[in-house]
């Protein structure tokens, strides 16, 4: 059966974000001990090494608002590469900080898990 990539990595990033920004220490389950994060100079493997830097971010409230959403297949294995760029709103910030990220995503069974997730501040 083929996979529409781009329904999958929609679907994805729109629970990644939710999921994050609504309760970040419930992420681990979309990592494995094999992923990897980069998070601007930090890089992290394995799902609890991930989720605690996530949960360890100087804030109280964050909202993830998704700019532009570019999917690919990964893989003949099924595998999807997401490149996410957007505006992250901070502790009731007034100015917006851009961001992007991409996300390798791998099948596991009738879902997906988090290989690689590649994350940067944008500076202007």
């Amino acid at each position: 059966m083929s996979v529409d990539f781009n329904t999958v990595a929609s679907e994805f990033c729109n629970f990644y974000y939710q999921q994050f920004d609504s309760d970040r220490t419930q992420l681990g389950n979309l990592y494995r001990e094999q992923s990897m994060l980069t998070f601007e100079t930090s890089q992290l493997q394995g799902a609890k090494d991930i989720v605690e830097k996530l949960v360890s971010l100087p804030f109280q409230k964050v909202a993830h608002r998704i700019s532009t959403l570019d999917a690919q297949p990964g893989s003949p294995n099924g595998d999807i590469l997401v490149m996410v760029t957007g505006e992250l709103i901070i502790d009731d910030e007034q100015n917006a900080q851009r961001y992007s990220q991409v996300f390798h995503l791998i099948p596991d069974g009738n879902s997906y898990y988090v290989f690689n997730d590649i994350f940067r501040l944008n500076y202007s």
